[in-house]
């Protein structure tokens, strides 16, 4: 790694020290996150500016693509530094019309990981989030059965470390009493602030909370207060809004995607972005 990021780091457990400014590579894949990029040379461009910037934690899922990302993330950047640390998910699938149909039952499990490991070119994955609930909210219900097929892959050394996706607070409970969880990655931002608790509480364990889609869910009257505080700062509705999440909680990391270098090269500078406190007071009443 050539660069230092501000934001700092976040050890999510022992040897996994991540940037909590990540990069996350859905936008690498085609239209819709489906099919390939319409310029690969720039999504295998954009994920090595992210390794030269600093970044060390790439977010990513198989089924992305479908297989697309992982292909695209294994030629720009393997064999892959020693700090640099790839996150994926299982719990999905892509159909032939582009659609998202949960893939839960345990041999499902068991060859998503496998196929991450194939296509990412790795031994071992170093995390392996289980999306369970749906695109934005979570359904209630254990996921005792399908976090254990990735417990005991854990267990067989496929997978270093695990975590959640679009889960509740109990959910993330049940899972601590089958095997650690280092992270949850749930839709949450400076407008849809339901998971507030949970981010205090994941970080009072010192478990990494990771948001997806950072900037969705604005109306017009909460999008313009916004632009009020990016304009008065001299900044960017987007940087402001990743900024707002870096000083949230120190457990938060962020992986904001891109095909685009410049776009990429905006986002790390939103990390050493400071909001002042009468901003901030601004944007937490958003939510409200």
């Amino acid at each position: 790694m050539t660069g230092t990021l501000p934001g700092g780091t976040f050890t999510m457990a022992e040897g996994l020290t991540v940037t909590r400014m990540g990069y996350g590579a859905m936008q690498l894949a085609g239209p819709h996150v489906f099919g390939p990029p319409a310029d690969r040379a720039a999504a295998v461009a954009v994920l090595r500016e992210a390794v030269k910037l600093g970044i060390n934690h790439i977010d990513t899922a198989d089924f992305y693509g479908p297989h697309v990302t992982n292909e695209i993330i294994k030629e720009a950047l393997h064999p892959y530094p020693a700090d640099l640390h790839i996150v994926t998910k299982v719990g999905a699938l892509r159909d032939e019309e582009g659609n998202w149909p949960t893939a839960l039952a345990p041999g499902q499990l068991r060859q998503a990981v496998r196929d991450n490991i194939e296509r990412l070119g790795v031994d071992a994955i170093d995390v392996v989030n289980l999306r369970v609930g749906g695109f934005q909210d979570p359904e209630p219900g254990s996921i005792a059965e399908e976090f254990g097929v990735l417990a005991e892959l854990r267990e067989q050394g496929l997978i270093k470390h695990l975590g959640l996706s679009t889960v509740n607070a109990e959910q993330v409970a049940e899972a601590q009493r089958i095997a650690p969880v280092v992270c949850v990655q749930n839709f949450y931002n400076v407008a849809h602030r339901a998971d507030d608790k949970l981010v205090d509480s994941l970080a009072e364990q010192g478990i990494a909370y990771v948001p997806y889609f950072p900037l969705g869910g604005f109306s017009p009257l909460q999008s313009e207060e916004l632009n009020g505080v990016a304009s008065r700062l001299g900044s960017t509705p987007m940087a402001v809004a990743l900024a707002w999440l870096l000083q949230r909680s120190p457990n938060i990391l962020l992986i904001p995607g891109t095909s685009s270098v410049e776009h990429l090269r905006d986002n790390v500078a939103a990390a050493g972005l400071v909001l002042p406190a009468e901003e901030l007071s601004i944007l937490d009443g958003i939510a409200g």
